[in-house]
């Protein structure tokens, strides 16, 4: 399992679970609308989750149904 950003971080991208990342697993571009949680890297320590102002990020398995799709999209963005 993995954390994933979802909709809610488009347009804010705050850094701040960047900030408390033990691993550096959170990334973005300059043209990308939103941070992606790197899958392969993740621990699963859940720190990125509370830091959020939006509440964007979710464990992998509770992300709300309307936002599901951010799983691949996260994933996606890794395998350019």
């Amino acid at each position: 399992m993995t954390y994933v950003i979802a909709e809610p971080c488009i347009g804010v991208k705050d850094a701040s679970c960047v900030d408390v990342c033990p691993v550096d697993c959170i990334h973005t571009s300059d043209e990308a609308p939103l941070y992606y949680i790197d899958p392969d890297e993740c621990i699963d320590c859940g720190a990125c989750e509370p830091e959020c102002p939006v509440t964007a990020i979710f464990a992998e398995d509770a992300v709300p149904e309307q936002w599901t799709n951010f799983v691949q999209i996260n994933a996606d963005f890794f395998k350019k």
